[in-house]
């Protein structure tokens, strides 16, 4: 078990099955850094409850959409136009390194916020995934959702 979130999200993303899965969520509106921030707590034991979840989509909502999903939007754009101009194609990837940045930092305050909730509180159910997804829940890939839960649960 990584001990921290960072490395519980890179070592999540790599195995077989969660990235795509991840890009299907995220193409689809689902916030990715928060799903794998209540993965890490489901893991941990973690109960969650409104407030906890009111908590982490409060810091996450606003810097997903004032600085992660502006760089994504221009990585995006400039992809066609990359491959055929290396000079753009050298600035997109300063783009893509920017936005792994600002997810990093996403996932640094979302894990400075959950530091005081014990693992095996008793508060709650660990449904983590399916209470942070509840917004996007009609639109969302149940098979993509139900991927990253046994890619991280075994369940």
């Amino acid at each position: 078990m990584c001990a921290d979130l960072w490395s519980f999200a890179l070592s999540t993303y790599t195995r077989p099955g969660v990235e795509a899965a991840c890009l299907r969520l995220q193409e689809q509106g689902a916030d990715v850094c928060l799903l794998l921030c209540g993965a890490w707590l489901e893991q941990r034991g973690v109960g969650c409850v409104p407030e906890r979840v009111q908590a982490l989509q409060q810091i996450a909502r606003p810097w997903q959409m004032q600085v992660i999903e502006p760089l994504r939007r221009v990585r995006v754009q400039w992809r066609e136009l990359a491959q055929q101009d290396e000079s753009l194609a050298a600035l997109r990837e300063r783009v893509k390194a920017l936005e792994l940045d600002a997810e990093r930092q996403l996932l640094a305050r979302l894990e400075a916020l959950v530091l005081g909730w014990q693992s095996g509180d008793g508060v709650g159910q660990p449904q983590w995934l399916e209470r942070l997804a509840t917004e996007d829940a009609a639109n969302l890939d149940p098979d993509a959702l139900q991927q990253l839960r046994v890619e991280v649960t075994g369940t």
